[in-house]
């Protein structure tokens, strides 16, 4: 069979049967030595035992390459569209709304950064040397050792990637000065926006700051390899969809701050009190819950005042994020042992056994911001388009619940055992988890 006559019965959905010899009546005979030498070079591709023998080996190539080259056209369709919706953001009137809610920016946003004299400092929350003296500053970093103790490997390994999600913060203004309008072109812009990123970025400088020095002082971790951790993520960067729209900018950056502020929180309850018993490590995390806290507030606000300005786009921005998966910026987080994707996939894992952060989390910041922008009410000024947007976002939660329910289900059923899990950064000792 022809080459040709394999893509026409792939264009028109023909059935191949299996790659086995045609069986003449009265059973199988295997074929003669010159007819095996006649086959070999009949010239149709296939190592025919003669042109009747063997049916499919040249037409199943054929489907591969025909389907291959299909996906790939597809795919390339797929990146095409997808670029030019989102770029369909930067036309200039859809812009001009970002320049118009300035003055709303400069009254509701700007408010939310606090004045450096009214803020705190990691030195507040950490025994001080120069105000304790020497003696006083060995006892309490003695005590805090002795706190330390008694935290759990895996929610160490946690406290690192949020520690380490901080440290990245040079990717994070430069992502924000990616977007059109809003960016800070000199770096001293006087515009709300631009003054805004400066503000964020001053205080989340002291979040890494904070946890690194507590870590040092703790003796629980491998600093070195933590630091090494930090300078690969730097190095790396981070992948952001639609990377110059703001509207698609600042569903990402609110969702993320929930994220973050919950991760915090939740490490702070299980290092506290009524968890490890570690008070110092339960303020310090409590303290940077409560920034994120505020900035989640500033970039959930901006995002509603877009949904008020433009809800069409707006609701077609969140669509094309969620459909993309919100990912946490350490997405490329990597121990320098293991690939990037490998790691992330095991770290991710362990938050979740650890309880810092879970795919519940995940859908309950979603149902949190759905309502915040009321997504469910929006009517007015949807297209055909947007309004296909809403029914999507709608429809999210309920499926990732139905996610968390099928995988429960499956590790049930699996009843997989835990892998040992060395993390250099403390001290390669293995944390046991079961890997997806």
């Amino acid at each position: 069979m022809s080459s040709l006559t394999a893509a026409t019965l792939f264009r028109c959905g023909g059935y191949y049967p299996s790659c086995k010899p045609n069986v003449p009546a009265g059973g199988y005979r295997p074929p003669t030595k010159a007819a095996a030498a006649a086959g070999a070079g009949s010239g149709n591709g296939v190592l025919a035992i003669n042109r009747s023998s063997w049916r499919c080996r040249s037409t199943a190539t054929a489907s591969r390459e025909t389907m291959a080259g299909r996906r790939r056209q597809e795919k390339k369709k797929d990146v095409a569209d997808e670029e030019e919706e989102w770029r369909s953001y930067l036309v200039p009137e859809r812009l001009e709304v970002l320049r118009e809610i300035e003055p709303w920016v400069e009254e509701h946003v700007l408010p939310l950064v606090k004045p450096v004299e009214a803020s705190w400092q990691p030195s507040d929350l950490l025994p001080d040397p120069a105000a304790l003296g020497s003696d006083g500053f060995h006892a309490a970093c003695l005590e805090l050792r002795e706190r330390a103790a008694g935290v759990p490997d895996e929610l160490l390994v946690c406290l690192v990637a949020n520690m380490v999600t901080e440290e990245a913060l040079p990717s994070y203004p430069s992502g924000l000065n990616r977007l059109e309008v809003v960016r800070d072109a000199t770096g001293a812009d006087p515009t709300p926006w631009a003054r805004w990123i400066r503000g964020w970025s001053a205080e989340e400088n002291r979040h890494g700051d904070v946890l690194n020095r507590y870590m040092h002082l703790s003796g629980r971790f491998d600093m070195r390899e933590v630091e090494r951790t930090v300078q690969r993520l730097i190095r790396d960067g981070m992948s952001v969809h639609a990377p110059a729209s703001p509207f698609h900018g600042f569903v990402y950056v609110a969702f993320q701050e929930r994220a973050t502020a919950i991760a915090h929180g939740n490490t702070a309850r299980l290092v506290g009190a009524r968890g490890a018993g570690d008070a110092a490590l339960a303020r310090i995390c409590g303290t940077v819950a409560a920034d994120e806290k505020r900035h989640e507030a500033a970039y959930t606000r901006i995002m509603g005042k877009l949904f008020e300005a433009d809800p069409d786009a707006a609701v077609r921005a969140m669509a094309y994020m969620m459909r993309r998966r919100i990912d946490m910026p350490t997405a490329f987080i990597n121990d320098g042992r293991h690939s990037g994707g490998d790691f992330y996939a095991r770290f991710i894992a362990i938050a979740e056994k650890a309880g810092t952060y879970t795919l519940s989390d995940y859908r309950c910041i979603l149902e949190h911001l759905m309502r915040q922008w009321r997504v469910e009410e929006l009517a007015a000024g949807l297209s055909s388009d947007g309004r296909r947007a809403q029914d999507y976002l709608c429809a999210l939660p309920h499926k990732i619940k139905r996610m968390e329910e099928k995988a429960h289900d499956r590790a049930v059923k699996a009843k997989k055992k835990p892998t040992l899990i060395p993390i250099s950064w403390i001290f390669d000792r293995p944390i046991s988890v079961v890997v997806p």
